[in-house]
């Protein structure tokens, strides 16, 4: 093995949702080059397939299970594929989210019902359908769920997507309480912007995109930062570290933060 990889990862079966573009590629690809075995869920059965592809061209092996949608009736059927076929899983990544920029006065209710459904509700599911499988074992196994700077520091335009991953941050740490005792390790990975298609939604003129682009994290990065943690007792994981420091004054003085920060919370 190579100076450098995540000796825990080798060998390991680990669930990546939202894996058939941005982070959750990215990190498909990191846990094959660390010699795991990435099992990739996505709606798109042609991108999966495509990085399929390109992860065993270089003799690395994964799985694929695409997901038309993620209901609740889906992801049971889904689930009970995977442990059928697969036997043993030992970590879990809740990557699949997306975001409507929208003022609440302009919130279209079926987007915040679907930004629920696959931000909170999918991850949800996924967790309680695999934590008895995780907990009978006595070896490391590991959930790590992706969320967002914005479930701690909240801006204008964001309510539904904020109010998605404030209760995805809620559920990730008591669920991390409850299992403290087992050799199960819980992590959240609190992100800023990063430079992906989530955007393409999210954003649909490019303003807000187009004002933080110096700022956007690469996806390749915020990939090897989650690999190399993997199987290792990371609490949380937080990028940009400066957008976290703006989170922790916000909960101190959030009367002054909004104030002073105006300019930078009115960019979408």
């Amino acid at each position: 093995m190579r100076i450098g990889k995540n000796r825990f990862v080798n060998g390991k079966k680990i669930i990546v949702t939202g894996a058939s573009k941005g982070i959750g590629k990215e990190i498909a690809k990191k846990i094959a080059a660390h010699g795991g075995i990435p099992v990739l869920i996505a709606r798109s059965g042609e991108l999966l397939e495509e990085l399929a592809d390109e992860i065993e061209a270089n003799n690395d092996v994964c799985k694929i299970y695409p997901i038309e949608t993620f209901s609740k009736e889906a992801i049971e059927e889904q689930i009970n594929e995977i442990m059928k076929k697969e036997k043993r899983i030992h970590g879990l990544i809740n990557n699949a989210g997306f975001g409507v920029f929208d003022s609440v006065e302009d919130l279209n209710i079926e987007d915040v019902e679907e930004m629920f459904q696959v931000n909170v509700l999918a991850g949800i599911q996924y967790t309680k359908a695999f934590l008895p499988h995780f907990l009978q074992f006595k070896g490391k196994s590991h959930i790590i769920n992706i969320v967002s700077q914005a479930a701690k520091l909240p801006t204008p335009k964001a309510a539904g997507y904020a109010a998605s991953k404030h209760a995805m941050l809620g559920f990730t740490n008591v669920l991390r309480q409850e299992t403290r005792q087992s050799s199960l390790t819980v992590t959240s990975v609190n992100l800023g912007p990063v430079k992906t298609s989530f955007f393409d939604v999210a954003d649909k003129e490019g303003n807000y995109q187009q004002n933080v682009e110096k700022y956007m994290l690469q996806p390749e990065k915020v990939a090897s930062k989650v690999v190399y943690s993997l199987f290792t007792n990371r609490r949380e994981i937080n990028m940009p570290w400066w957008m976290e420091a703006g989170s922790i004054f916000y909960r101190l003085f959030p009367g002054l933060m909004e104030k002073i920060l105006k300019s930078q919370f009115d960019k979408k």
